[in-house]
């Protein structure tokens, strides 16, 4: 556990200090995830605006009887970036695994929603790893002939730029081996006025989301960031099909992170989270980029969401 903390310390501290020492003004999404920042995206998902958990949600509830009919019995089901877990019973419940291994950057939100889901299912083996899964994990050697389901809800693959999104696909296969199958959440193209409203909610609190990772810099990087003087930015990028997530200085500031001085002029912006939207083509192509064969879809009436089974078959080096 240390050894791992450590770890993300270093690429922690890697990472912003990039970003303004190369003056690319841009931090990965996933270190937006410490424990507070987990807890508010928990509370963003329950805001009327946020439709992506509400409408996965009950497409896992309504199509339980047909991921248990492709997916079968007896896996053991590997989430990727778990968080509270909260949908996960819903999946638990249909198809009757053999294990859970909740896999989570933040060590101590990914503990306290194990211990929840385990008081709900006493009989199911879970085993939480506290990784970065960005990478290949190594998984309990309790589940190494085990079948496998890897899960990754919630369209968090949105949140990368195509090629990295291939490379997670690629390390799930890796994590997974041939043969496991994914169940993976895709948010869907719409209207663009209801995606600017699911990433600035009137209340507030996607803001206080963006903004706590300045607060977390501050905490952990010996860092003075005068947050006060940011704020929270959603834009809709049409030719990358995406919402854009920015912190934005409201006028000019000067602050220091490790003992580096740093300066920003009013107006420029900290690019820290995007969200990719997909036409149905574009997440086949996607997938199948990474390795893995789409099996079933499942979409809501109005399209807003769709689940995809695929299937990491034997790769073929020619047709």
């Amino acid at each position: 556990m240390d050894m791992t903390t450590s770890l993300v310390d270093h690429t922690f501290r890697k990472d912003v200090r990039r970003c303004f020492e190369n003056r690319t003004y841009a931090i990965p999404a996933r270190w937006l995830y410490d424990r507070r920042g987990s807890e508010l995206f928990e509370e963003i998902t329950e805001l009327p605006e946020y439709y992506p958990t509400r409408t996965e949600t009950k497409l896992l509830r309504d199509n339980g009887a047909a991921f248990a009919a492709s997916t079968g019995t007896g896996r053991a089901v590997i989430e990727f970036g778990s968080g509270s877990s909260v949908k996960t019973p819903n999946l638990l419940k249909a198809i009757d695994p053999a294990a859970y291994v909740p896999i989570d950057i933040s060590g101590e939100f990914l503990e306290h929603s194990a211990s929840l889901l385990q008081e709900e299912f006493p009989e199911l083996p879970i085993y939480p790893v506290e990784a970065d899964f960005m990478n290949r994990v190594a998984l309990p050697e309790a589940m190494a002939d085990m079948p496998k389901l890897g899960f990754f809800p919630g369209s968090t693959i949105g949140n990368m730029i195509a090629r990295t999104s291939v490379d997670l696909l690629r390390f799930m296969r890796e994590t997974l081996g041939e043969g496991a199958q994914l169940l993976i959440g895709f948010d869907r193209i719409k209207d663009v006025q209801t995606l600017i409203d699911a990433y600035d909610d009137a209340a507030g609190v996607t803001a206080q989301f963006s903004l706590n990772l300045l607060h977390r810099i501050n905490r952990e990087l010996a860092a003075d960031i005068p947050v006060d003087r940011f704020r929270h930015k959603a834009v809709w990028n049409d030719l990358y099909a995406r919402i854009e997530i920015y912190l934005e200085a409201q006028d000019d500031v000067q602050f220091s992170i490790d003992g580096h001085s740093h300066a920003m002029a009013g107006g420029q912006k900290i690019h820290i989270e995007n969200s990719h939207k997909y036409g149905l083509r574009d997440a086949r192509l996607m997938l199948r980029a990474g390795g893995w064969t789409p099996l079933r879809e499942w979409s809501d009436e109005l399209d807003y969401f769709t689940l995809m089974l695929v299937e990491a078959h034997p790769l073929k080096h020619a047709p």
